[in-house]
């Protein structure tokens, strides 16, 4: 049979693949802040283009590299710009750009530890590392996901196992009305029926109502259920709202639950002095999902559930194959397929290992501090202008407002703001995004992009106070 090496790239020529894509990277970055934060027009017709049925051969690189740089990767949300200021931002750290070439080309194994020591032992150092950020003991574990869809996925899987027979339909838990969705996805990929789920109302800050909790508690134990879950927000999507994470432990552990939290976009502020107040009882979780494409400003698919109790987490997970070699009993030698519902998976732990361990942790806690000042001083210039309301004061880095005229009815107002938003998008140096808090359409402001500094604030607040002008009228 002829041998075919056309698919080995030989040193000069991956050389020259890797110059040319750096070549237009660095220009791509040197950009970014000239670069609109939003641009979709015409998305759907550059999608309709790009449609196309598989190839038999190839196409110059030159070629695909102006396809992608030129038309497709400028029509989206810029993500990765100061200006985006929408959902949760995802950093970007060029860095960890860097850590996935090195694992995408030498392509090692790390979901079996014997397959390559030194690379799982890296990604557990990571682990480890947040664990202590968050204030777990030294014996606390956990594995690295996608992201803190499949973080709460695992933690409720695990909750699950642990506490409830066999025959779990009885189980219940517990989330606020402002927990993410992926917590609702992760009971029904974990075959619990819709009612299963209890949702507590909260306070006026969107916290969870502790008392709420223990009543609902109570309600279903009377009824016959078995309540085994509650789950607290270290920073809600919506507004960024932090429950009473110490008042959830204390439910917790007198009705016998497993507590986990979710701090997907929050979690990473405990590395801050302000963060660790806020955040206080967190410690005293289960479990608790991070995402390092939040908080620590990674590429998106960086996320990661970390667990007191290693060993409920493989029980839940661990399932032998007679093709599989050894499983390791040492904390220290982590299999981490036995700890997650991967098998096969990428060396996330490099790019979140090379960044702190070229840094530091120290430029991180102070661009989180950064940006908890920058939101303060955001919501102090919103309440400057005539006519704004602050619907969800910043517990972090989110802030919640909206233009409020006076004779106006809800319809009227959530109208106003669905304008105001779109013409505050349309300038594209900045991009918001919108909720529903109680029914009233509130402009969102996140800030959690370490390229988001000052001056980009002000050009948002610029970009608000002179749209607010346009539509306010006492």
């Amino acid at each position: 049979m002829p041998e075919d090496r056309s698919l080995e790239l030989s040193g000069e020529a991956l050389r020259g693949v890797i110059e040319a894509a750096t070549e237009r990277l660095l220009d791509h970055v040197a950009s970014l802040p000239r670069q609109p934060a939003a641009d979709t027009e015409g998305g759907e017709e550059l999608a309709r283009s790009l449609r196309e049925s598989l190839p038999e051969t190839g196409r110059p690189l030159e070629e695909l590299l102006d396809l992608l740089f030129e038309r497709v990767i400028p029509k989206s949300f810029n993500t990765a710009g100061p200006g985006y200021l929408a959902y949760i931002p995802g950093g970007g750290l060029p860095h960890a750009a860097v850590a996935d070439l090195i694992s995408g080309i030498t392509n090692r194994y790390v979901g079996v530890f014997a397959a390559a020591p030194g690379v799982a032992t890296i990604e557990a150092n990571a682990i480890r590392w947040f664990c202590e950020m968050v204030g777990y003991p030294p014996d606390a574990g956990g594995v690295l996901t996608s992201g803190g869809s499949l973080s709460n996925f695992s933690a409720l899987v695990t909750a699950r196992r642990k506490l409830l027979p066999e025959n779990f339909l009885v189980g219940t838990l517990y989330v606020s009305d402002q927990a993410h969705y992926s917590v609702a996805k992760a009971a029904m990929l974990a075959g619990f029926p819709e009612g299963s789920m209890r949702r507590i109302p909260v306070d006026g800050a969107f916290r969870i109502r502790v008392d709420a909790l223990a009543e609902a508690i109570g309600r279903d134990r009377a009824a016959g259920r078995r309540p085994f879950l509650v789950v607290g927000n270290a920073g809600t999507t919506n507004t960024g709202a932090v429950d009473d994470l110490a008042g959830l432990g204390d439910v917790a552990r007198r009705e016998g639950l497993w507590y986990h939290v979710d701090a997907a976009y929050g979690g990473f502020f405990a590395l801050t002095e302000r963060g660790r107040r806020v955040l206080a009882g967190i410690e005293r979780a289960d479990s608790i999902a991070l995402d390092p494409h939040k908080g620590l400003f990674l590429p998106y698919g960086t996320g990661a559930l970390l667990v007191r109790d290693v060993e409920a987490l493989r029980k839940a997970h661990a399932v032998s194959a007679d093709y599989m070699p050894p499983m390791q009993e040492d904390p220290q030698r982590p299999d981490f397929s036995q700890l997650s519902a991967e098998l096969s998976r990428g060396w996330r732990g490099l790019r979140a290992w090379l960044p702190i361990a070229m840094h530091g942790i120290g430029p991180f806690r102070r661009n989180l501090d950064e940006k908890l000042d920058l939101t303060l001083w955001a919501t102090e210039q919103l309440r400057s202008i005539s006519g704004v309301e602050i619907l969800a004061e910043p517990q972090l880095s989110i802030v919640a407002f909206r233009l409020r005229p006076a004779g106006l009815d809800e319809e009227a107002v959530n109208a106003l703001n669905r304008d105001l938003l779109q013409r505050i998008n349309a300038r594209r140096r900045v991009h918001l995004t919108s909720t529903l808090l109680r029914g009233r359409f509130a402009i969102r402001i996140c800030v959690l992009s370490f390229r988001t500094h000052r001056d980009r604030m002000e050009e948002a607040l610029e970009d608000i106070r002179a749209e607010a002008g346009t539509l306010y009228h006492d």
